[in-house]
């Protein structure tokens, strides 16, 4: 892989990239940064032109002062594409990356050309209701002088990581702790995001996928298809919350064959190869 950094309003943007052909570029979950998919960028990268790039505030990019939202990630996604020259990308977005994926394929529709949407959360007034109300912070800790708050960013996520993978676990901490003072605030810009308001503007093709063990996001699949028509859903079997970087090799082959697939109703065909699911093809 190749480490670049490109100009953008908000400061230098850091990505990586690997192989050549169509670009896919691809956009992490919080706090995460394009570490998440440096096991998935070489197996894209034999048939494609894989570009996963860090969110302003995250990883090696720039950091921001202010307020963040999806709509200012999706800017600097646009403005990326923008400094590489990338008329029209398919973008590949995991939980956050997903949100910030879906206001780029609303704003900007004539930019992507599919749009692959990994262990999305629906994010609607009733879900906005029950995280402001009622949901703990996922990663927010507070900054203790014994440095017990490195184990508290630890047992945060240990629920959603597999138990003998450790080193999965230990990537997230690292990424976290480059935006410890700011951990939480890409989880609350997804929760103050309407994404019902903007959802209905994506016509770009769509797969809706997500790991039969991320118990915080499957659920909205079914939303998530009804709301962007002729989506697809596939379901990662053994894969969670971390499908990206736990199952690689599953992820990055559900996105090749979807990418892959001409723009016609065979597109079910391609999928047929990987592993089916409770959600299997379906299509609406």
């Amino acid at each position: 892989m190749r480490h670049h950094f490109a100009d953008s309003r908000f400061g230098q943007l850091h990505y990586v990239e690997e192989g050549h052909g169509e670009p896919v570029l691809l956009l992490h979950q919080t706090p995460r940064s394009s570490d998440e998919y440096r096991d998935v960028l070489p197996l894209l990268g034999s048939s494609v032109r894989a570009i996963a790039m860090d969110t302003p505030g995250f990883g090696m990019s720039a950091p921001l002062t202010g307020e963040w939202s999806v709509e200012l990630f999706a800017q600097a996604v646009l403005d990326l594409c923008d400094a590489l020259e990338l008329e029209q990308v398919a973008l590949v977005g995991h939980h956050t990356g997903g949100v910030v994926a879906t206001e780029v394929a609303a704003a900007a529709p004539r930019r992507v050309r599919a749009l692959v949407l990994s262990g999305m959360p629906f994010v609607d007034a009733p879900r906005r209701h029950q995280v402001a109300t009622g949901r703990p912070p996922i990663d927010h800790v507070e900054r203790a002088t014994d440095g017990s708050h490195l184990q508290q960013l630890w047992d945060n996520r240990a629920g959603y990581y597999p138990a003998d993978r450790p080193d999965l676990l230990e990537r997230l901490v690292m990424d976290a702790l480059r935006v410890l003072d700011r951990v939480e605030e890409g989880h609350l810009a997804v929760n103050r995001y309407r994404m019902e308001d903007r959802i209905g503007s994506v016509t770009a093709r769509t797969l809706v996928l997500c790991g039969e063990l991320d118990t915080f996001s499957l659920p909205d699949v079914p939303k998530i298809l009804e709301a962007i028509p002729g989506s697809v859903a596939h379901v990662l079997p053994g894969a969670g919350v971390p499908s990206v970087d736990h199952r690689p090799d599953l992820f990055a082959e559900a996105v090749r064959q979807f990418l892959l697939a001409q723009e016609t109703p065979s597109c079910r065909h391609g999928l047929n190869a990987v592993p089916s699911s409770p959600y299997g093809t379906e299509q609406r």
